[in-house]
Protein backbone atom coordinates (compact mmCIF):
# COMPACT_ATOMS: atom_id res chain seq x y z
CA UNK A 1 0.00 0.00 0.00
CA UNK A 2 1.40 3.75 -1.08
CA UNK A 3 -1.89 5.17 0.63
CA UNK A 4 0.93 7.01 3.34
CA UNK A 5 3.57 8.85 0.56
CA UNK A 6 0.74 11.27 -1.03
CA UNK A 7 0.01 12.21 2.75
CA UNK A 8 3.34 12.53 3.12
CA UNK A 9 4.48 14.65 0.28
CA UNK A 10 1.44 16.92 0.55
CA UNK A 11 2.59 17.68 4.26
CA UNK A 12 6.75 17.80 2.30
CA UNK A 13 4.62 20.78 -0.11
CA UNK A 14 2.49 22.61 2.69
CA UNK A 15 5.80 23.01 4.61
CA UNK A 16 7.52 24.30 1.40
CA UNK A 17 5.05 26.45 0.52
CA UNK A 18 4.92 28.21 3.33
CA UNK A 19 8.09 28.73 3.78
CA UNK A 20 8.27 30.27 0.85
CA UNK A 21 5.84 32.44 1.98
CA UNK A 22 8.07 34.52 4.27
CA UNK A 23 9.81 36.56 2.07
CA UNK A 24 6.61 37.62 0.88
CA UNK A 25 5.27 38.25 4.31
CA UNK A 26 7.99 40.27 4.99
CA UNK A 27 8.04 42.55 2.01
CA UNK A 28 4.46 43.19 2.52
CA UNK A 29 4.66 43.98 6.54
CA UNK A 30 7.73 46.08 5.69
CA UNK A 31 6.62 48.03 2.53
CA UNK A 32 2.35 48.46 3.24
CA UNK A 33 0.41 50.16 4.50
CA UNK A 34 -2.98 50.11 3.01
CA UNK A 35 -5.11 46.91 3.37
CA UNK A 36 -8.55 46.36 1.13
CA UNK A 37 -10.30 43.58 3.59
CA UNK A 38 -12.71 41.52 1.68
CA UNK A 39 -15.06 40.60 3.36
CA UNK A 40 -14.66 43.04 6.65
CA UNK A 41 -17.67 42.21 8.94
CA UNK A 42 -19.13 45.47 11.22
CA UNK A 43 -19.58 42.82 13.85
CA UNK A 44 -16.34 43.55 16.80
CA UNK A 45 -16.73 39.60 17.38
CA UNK A 46 -16.16 38.69 14.06
CA UNK A 47 -12.34 37.68 12.76
CA UNK A 48 -11.97 40.07 9.92
CA UNK A 49 -13.05 42.60 12.13
CA UNK A 50 -10.63 42.03 14.87
CA UNK A 51 -8.01 41.90 12.58
CA UNK A 52 -8.51 45.26 10.19
CA UNK A 53 -8.94 46.89 14.15
CA UNK A 54 -4.94 45.31 15.22
CA UNK A 55 -4.44 46.55 12.03
CA UNK A 56 -5.92 49.87 11.91
CA UNK A 57 -4.33 50.97 15.76
CA UNK A 58 -0.94 49.71 14.34
CA UNK A 59 -0.65 52.40 11.28
CA UNK A 60 -2.26 51.03 8.40
CA UNK A 61 -5.18 52.84 7.16
CA UNK A 62 -8.62 49.88 6.56
CA UNK A 63 -10.47 50.00 3.17
CA UNK A 64 -13.35 48.14 4.01
CA UNK A 65 -14.79 45.73 1.27
CA UNK A 66 -18.34 44.39 1.68
CA UNK A 67 -21.25 44.29 -0.64
CA UNK A 68 -23.31 42.78 1.57
CA UNK A 69 -22.93 45.86 4.43
CA UNK A 70 -25.51 47.57 5.77
CA UNK A 71 -23.34 49.81 7.19
CA UNK A 72 -21.70 53.29 5.33
CA UNK A 73 -18.27 52.78 7.37
CA UNK A 74 -16.33 50.40 9.55
CA UNK A 75 -13.79 51.41 11.52
CA UNK A 76 -14.46 54.91 10.77
CA UNK A 77 -13.97 54.00 6.81
CA UNK A 78 -15.94 53.92 4.02
CA UNK A 79 -17.19 50.65 2.96
CA UNK A 80 -17.14 49.98 -0.76
CA UNK A 81 -19.29 47.02 -2.50
CA UNK A 82 -16.25 46.51 -4.57
CA UNK A 83 -12.20 46.41 -4.95
CA UNK A 84 -12.45 47.76 -8.52
CA UNK A 85 -14.72 50.86 -6.34
CA UNK A 86 -12.78 51.52 -3.55
CA UNK A 87 -9.33 51.72 -5.99
CA UNK A 88 -11.20 54.62 -7.42
CA UNK A 89 -10.69 56.32 -4.54
CA UNK A 90 -7.92 54.65 -2.63
CA UNK A 91 -4.40 53.44 -3.49
CA UNK A 92 -4.51 50.07 -2.22
CA UNK A 93 -1.22 48.14 -1.34
CA UNK A 94 -2.71 44.76 0.35
CA UNK A 95 -5.60 43.22 -0.55
CA UNK A 96 -6.26 40.96 2.84
CA UNK A 97 -9.52 38.06 1.63
CA UNK A 98 -11.90 36.72 4.46
CA UNK A 99 -14.11 34.76 1.95
CA UNK A 100 -14.25 31.20 1.16
CA UNK A 101 -12.07 29.60 -0.86
CA UNK A 102 -14.30 28.97 -3.38
CA UNK A 103 -14.85 32.73 -3.73
CA UNK A 104 -11.06 34.11 -4.21
CA UNK A 105 -10.74 33.48 -8.12
CA UNK A 106 -13.04 36.67 -8.42
CA UNK A 107 -11.26 38.43 -6.14
CA UNK A 108 -7.45 37.66 -7.21
CA UNK A 109 -8.37 38.96 -10.37
CA UNK A 110 -9.82 42.57 -9.21
CA UNK A 111 -6.73 42.61 -7.04
CA UNK A 112 -4.74 42.25 -10.23
CA UNK A 113 -6.99 44.18 -12.47
CA UNK A 114 -6.72 47.57 -9.77
CA UNK A 115 -2.90 47.25 -9.34
CA UNK A 116 -2.75 46.27 -5.57
CA UNK A 117 0.76 45.09 -4.36
CA UNK A 118 0.10 41.73 -3.21
CA UNK A 119 -2.97 39.55 -2.08
CA UNK A 120 -3.59 37.61 0.91
CA UNK A 121 -5.78 34.85 1.94
CA UNK A 122 -6.26 34.42 5.68
CA UNK A 123 -5.90 31.88 7.67
CA UNK A 124 -8.09 28.51 6.64
CA UNK A 125 -8.43 30.45 3.07
CA UNK A 126 -6.21 28.66 -0.15
CA UNK A 127 -6.79 28.54 -3.54
CA UNK A 128 -4.09 27.93 -5.30
CA UNK A 129 -4.56 28.41 -9.25
CA UNK A 130 -5.80 32.19 -8.39
CA UNK A 131 -2.32 32.38 -5.97
CA UNK A 132 -0.41 31.30 -9.01
CA UNK A 133 -2.08 33.95 -11.21
CA UNK A 134 -1.63 36.78 -8.56
CA UNK A 135 2.22 35.80 -8.17
CA UNK A 136 2.07 35.62 -12.34
CA UNK A 137 0.93 38.99 -12.55
CA UNK A 138 3.95 40.22 -10.34
CA UNK A 139 1.53 40.39 -6.65
CA UNK A 140 3.31 39.06 -3.60
CA UNK A 141 0.99 36.38 -2.25
CA UNK A 142 0.47 34.46 0.88
CA UNK A 143 -2.77 31.83 1.66
CA UNK A 144 -3.47 30.30 4.85
CA UNK A 145 -1.90 32.50 7.10
CA UNK A 146 -3.57 35.08 9.77
CA UNK A 147 -2.18 38.59 9.14
CA UNK A 148 -2.79 39.84 12.88
CA UNK A 149 -0.35 36.86 14.27
CA UNK A 150 2.20 37.32 11.00
CA UNK A 151 2.47 41.39 11.83
CA UNK A 152 2.76 40.48 15.78
CA UNK A 153 5.62 37.94 14.63
CA UNK A 154 7.95 40.31 12.90
CA UNK A 155 7.35 43.51 15.82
Amino acid sequence: MTAALPSAGSQTLAIMRAMNQAPDINTILASGRTVAVVGLSPKPQRDSYEVAEYMQRHGWRIIPVNPAAQVIEILGEKVYATLTEAAKHEQIDLVDVFRKSEDVPPVADEAIAIGAKALWLQLGIEHTASIDKARTAGLLVVQNKCLLVEHRRQR
